[in-house]
Formats: C-alpha cells, structure tokens, sequence
C-alpha cells in the first residue's frame, strides 16, 4: 500500500502565525517552495500561506508584507494526512476540498507536504487526470 509518507515532499517547515509575510515570502525562496503551512504558538497546523496569498491578499490590496502576518493570512479550516495513511484517503482529502497542496502529519509534527508534482511522480494518468478534474473543476 502507498501511503502519504511514501509519496510527500520530506522537509517542509512552518511558518509560525506571528512571522511577516516578507518572512514567509523569504522562506519560499529560500525553500524554493510555493506554499508553507503556518503553526500557531504550540506548533500546530492553523493554516496554509500560498505565495499568492501574499500578493494578491496583501501587496495588491495596497497592505505593506513587513507589517501583515502569516496568521492574518490564515482562513478556513486547515487540511492535512497522517504520514500513514494510504494514497486513496490522499486523493478523497484534496479532491473533496479542491486542494492542491496537504501537510503530512505524523506524532502531531509537521513531516512533509504533497504538492501537485508529487501526485504526478506517483499516479497513473488516469488518478491525475481525476484529481484535476475534481480539485479544478469550479464549484
């Protein structure tokens, strides 16, 4: 059985609510990564900061990034995966949210991330084009 531990990007690392998003924005570059789950102060997940995010929800609605924070940012609730679980509870989470990055859980600890490019390393055409088909697909 593949699981999400099998198939994640190991590696990933938080972005703590408090940090700004130049922070953030830094931290991808540096990761070179285009999205970063945010923790709260006990180093739980309470959110997902897209480089997107931080364009089109700060700098082009005029808001200053060294000012706005990861956790301002933060909406919704946050999905993730046990590192166990295995790769068809991977695709029911992301398709059944429309999205297109999970954190992978494992101990209650940040282990990894699945991202696009990991599905398609590790799915059959027919699983991605699905995948597409729901996480695109408008709603």
């Amino acid at each position: 059985m593949t699981t999400a531990g099998d198939i994640m990007h190991r590696g990933a690392q938080w972005i703590p609510a408090h940090e700004t998003l130049d922070r953030a924005a830094q931290l991808m570059r540096q990761l070179n990564v285009g999205a970063l789950p945010i923790s709260d102060e006990n180093e739980r997940l309470c959110g997902i900061l897209t480089d997107r995010d931080i364009v089109v929800g700060c700098v082009a609605m005029g808001h200053d990034p060294t000012t706005v924070t990861a956790g301002e940012m933060a909406k919704g609730t946050p999905r993730w995966i046990e590192a166990d679980a295995d790769i068809e509870a991977v695709l029911r989470e992301m398709q059944g949210h429309q999205i297109r990055r999970l954190p992978v859980i494992e101990d209650k600890r940040l282990v990894g991330m699945i991202s696009e490019a990991d599905l398609a390393q590790h799915l059959t055409d027919e699983q991605i084009a699905a995948w597409a088909g729901s996480v695109y697909a408008r709603g």
